[in-house]
């Protein structure tokens, strides 16, 4: 394996990595940043209501999203398998 080959491998997989984590992350920052307005509107400094919504946001993204994130990874998994004769050259 060369090192340019190790690279573009890399490379592939932490954008793999960034495409499929970023609605999640996304979907829970935007929920917790309504929760933080919405206590700061109304004074009510609960910690389970910073964190029930977001946890349930989450948990719905990920089901929703689900099949997305299963067949991108293994569109990504058959195409390093399929790689593989040329990383033992």
């Amino acid at each position: 394996m060369n090192p340019e080959f190790a690279i573009d491998l890399l490379k592939s997989m932490i954008t793999l990595a960034l495409t499929i984590a970023a609605p999640i992350l996304l979907t829970a920052m935007v929920i917790g940043l309504a929760v933080s307005l919405f206590q700061a509107v109304t004074t009510i400094h609960e910690q389970t209501l910073a964190f029930v919504p977001k946890a349930l946001a989450v948990i719905g993204i990920m089901l929703l999203l689900l099949p997305w994130i299963v067949r991108t990874l293994m569109e990504f998994t058959t195409a390093v398998i399929m790689k593989m004769p040329q990383m033992v050259q």
